[in-house]
């Protein structure tokens, strides 16, 4: 169905959006994200650079297309590293946020853009730090880089506010940098390149601007149906989800560990970058009387204070006769040996001797002797030859397994949250562009639809043919009937509406033959019903012109008016002959008896309006008749109203009655001439005549001296003045 995709139809012009074009951003976007985050890492930069392409789809594309790319790249990712698939939701924040600015217009101006990165910088640093510590099962599981490591040792800051703030930083880093590059290449891509993005006209035509303000401004009497979908997708996500978590914490409780080893390797690691490695055999030697003992010694209770699950921490000196004290601190009521103090191998290490012995890094070791359940990690700290003096270690208390929990319900809502808003999306999405906007859209064309023309009509028709609905379900069905349905009553409604014109052309031409019979029997009127139309209808236009009567003087008013000026006299119908056609003055009886035509064509009118009791133009036609003798002062005839209790149409009659009757012969009387009918018209005005009328009329002289002219070239050939 080929629909108006002119602007008239609401719809924008040409849609050349594709399915590919989707698919082609999202895979290119993808690409972007893996091969800049990928050179982040290979070259050791401090930022990631990996959502550069879900800034990019968010930006062209939306909502659907961001978060697709945000969470596949994820996904991509932990077939390499299993953690990237935890960072998931961060990339589908990421989308979103992107996706809502954007629909706002902040990536149409480079520099606006940029008021994104401190919200994107807050909420990824705020998320990273607290995954992290989850992760970690209540504690971090390193400083993360020197910047936390100084401040956890030199400002009092906990470990993790430490690396909330280098987060936080980091964060400001990357994203200043992931929106500079997104906003280069979105603005080096050409416009309607840029436009043909967007995710829409997959299943319908794209709306205008216009179209879509509406739409948003339209209210359901309850919850919209995009409402109910969303609360039956979360709640069969939640459910989903709620079983899942509790089969799956079953089924890898003891995937737990993992966080163990790596709280194990944080704070070792810690702890190695707290030790001065030059200073080993001082400390050694010297104990607490070495420089810098004491302060090392108080940073690693404070190391060891981060977290409950450390149970100790200890610095040894490996050497063949066994392990050489250098820090062991108290734990509880349990002294920690005295540096310099030999202590025996553990049988659980016997196998990690020659790579201790080597200097070399070991795998976490877990044991139970009389320390307890334990695991075990050990860091080298390596002077400035790279000779490994000495191994932090720190010990983690297996029996703490349980609080490890949070490390994995971290992973599971992380990985959950990321599926459920994924599928949210989806979800959202295709009932979004298959379903609501084609049912509103429709609804929309509905409730705009002009009757008022034929053009009207056909305009009207385009824009619903426009829609160019094909979601290839029982919505195009709809949409196809509809169309149908509505080209069909249009053709009958222009049909039925020509057949009114008919009916209305036909009526005013019986009007004008009463008008003509009453006529005829005036011999002293001639054209007079005609002229007294052609008056009244030019002072409506003018006063109409001038901003009179705004709220009376409608397009129907002067239609109606118009059409009934001509049997504003239908009451002298029934006044004799004798009296109508007398040649000279009335006697005072006569005149009395000529004043009844206005009640007299009142009552001929009302019976007409019990025949046909909605027309507008009866209700006029009984006004002119009755009141159009009446006067401004009250002093006219039949009831004596004055001002504004005359209505406006018989106010307006008025005037254009007398001004013929002083211009025309009669057989009592010749014309007045052209100016002096003028002239008494101006005199009268606020005695006879309403000045405002009498005003629009005065001012209108052309226009008049035109109209009386044409009349009179009339008589003269019996041609009918346009």
């Amino acid at each position: 169905m080929n629909g108006d995709k002119s602007s008239k139809s609401g719809l924008q012009g040409d849609y050349g959006y594709s399915k590919r074009n989707i698919l082609i951003l999202c895979a290119a976007s993808i690409v972007i994200n893996l091969a800049f985050g990928l050179a982040a890492s290979a070259l050791g930069l401090p930022v990631y650079l990996d959502s550069i392409g879900t800034v990019f789809a968010a930006a062209l594309g939306g909502y659907m297309p961001g978060i697709a790319v945000g969470f596949l790249t994820n996904v991509i990712k932990g077939a390499l590293d299993h953690e990237s698939i935890y960072y998931g939701i961060f990339n589908i924040f990421i989308a979103i946020c992107v996706a809502f600015f954007s629909d706002r217009g902040y990536f149409k101006k480079p520099l606006k853009a940029f008021i994104i990165v401190p919200v994107l910088a807050a909420a990824t640093g705020v998320m990273d730090t607290v995954l992290a510590w989850f992760l970690g099962g209540g504690a971090m599981e390193t400083a993360a880089g020197s910047l936390a490591t100084y401040l956890a040792e030199n400002t009092g800051l906990s470990v993790f506010m430490s690396c909330l703030v280098q987060d936080l930083l980091t964060e400001l880093c990357d994203k200043a940098i992931t929106i500079a590059v997104s906003v280069a290449v979105i603005m080096a891509i050409p416009k309607t390149m840029r436009d043909s993005f967007r995710a829409e006209g997959l299943w319908q035509a794209p709306m205008s601007a216009e179209m879509k303000q509406e739409l948003k401004k339209s209210k359901c009497r309850s919850a919209s149906f995009r409402t109910k979908i969303i609360l039956i997708l979360v709640v069969a996500s939640v459910l989903t989800a709620g079983s899942s978590a509790v089969i799956s914490y079953q089924l890898f409780k003891n995937s737990v560990i993992s966080e163990h080893i790596k709280l194990a390797n944080g704070v070792s690691e810690l702890v190695a970058d707290s030790i001065d490695a030059e200073m080993t055999d001082e400390y050694i030697e010297k104990g607490e009387a070495a420089e810098g003992y004491k302060e090392t010694e108080q940073r690693l209770y404070k190391l060891r204070e981060s977290s409950p699950d450390i149970e100790y921490i200890y610095v040894y000196k490996i050497t063949e006769e066994g392990c050489r004290v250098v820090f062991d601190l108290d734990t509880g009521g349990m002294e920690g040996s005295e540096p310099g103090e030999l202590i025996e191998f553990d049988e659980a290490f016997a196998s990690y001797l020659p790579a201790l012995m080597a200097g070399e890094e070991i795998e976490p070791v877990i044991s139970n002797d009389t320390y307890g359940y334990l695991l075990t990690a050990y860091k080298p700290v390596y002077d400035e030859t790279g000779t490994c003096r000495c191994y932090a270690a720190a010990d983690i208390s297996m029996s703490l397994l349980s609080s490890y929990g949070y490390g994995f319900m971290a992973r599971l809502v992380s990985i959950m949250l990321g599926f459920f808003l994924m599928i949210l999306a989806i979800g959202t999405w295709i009932v979004k562009h298959s379903l609501i906007l084609p049912v509103n859209t429709m609804a929309y064309c509905a409730g705009e639809f002009a009757y008022n023309s034929d053009k009207a009509r056909e305009d009207s028709v385009q824009r619903l043919k426009g829609l160019n609905i094909h979601t290839g379900d029982e919505i195009e069905n709809l949409y196809n009937a509809f169309v149908k349905t509505t080209e069909e009553s249009m053709r009958y409604v222009t049909d039925i509406q020509h057949k009114t014109e008919m009916i209305s052309k036909m009526q005013n031409g019986l009007i004008m033959v009463l008008a003509d019979m009453v006529e005829s029997r005036d011999k002293c009127t001639g054209d007079h019903v005609r002229k007294t139309a052609a008056y009244a209808k030019l002072i409506m236009k003018e006063m109409k012109r001038r901003g009179m009567y705004k709220s009376q003087l409608t397009d129907q008013f002067i239609e109606d008016v118009t059409n009934a000026a001509p049997l504003h006299d239908v009451g002298k119908i029934y006044i004799s002959d004798t009296i109508l056609n007398k040649p000279g003055k009335l006697t005072d009886e006569e005149f009395e008896i000529m004043k009844q035509h206005t009640t007299l064509g009142s009552q001929i009118i009302d019976r007409a309006i019990e025949m046909v009791p909605e027309s507008g133009y009866l209700e006029e036609a009984k006004n002119l008749s009755e009141y159009h003798h009446e006067k401004w002062n009250g002093k006219g005839y039949p009831h004596g109203l004055s001002g504004e209790d005359i209505p406006l149409s018989a106010r307006i009659m008025a005037v254009a009655d007398v001004f013929d009757a002083l211009v025309s012969r009669r057989s009592y009387k010749t014309p007045f001439s052209f100016e002096k009918a003028m002239s008494i018209i101006r005199e009268d005005a606020g005695t006879h005549f309403d000045p405002v009328v009498a005003e629009a009329f005065l001012d209108a002289e052309d226009e008049v001296r035109k109209i009386a002219e044409d009349f009179a070239r009339e008589d003269e050939n019996g041609d009918m003045p346009e």
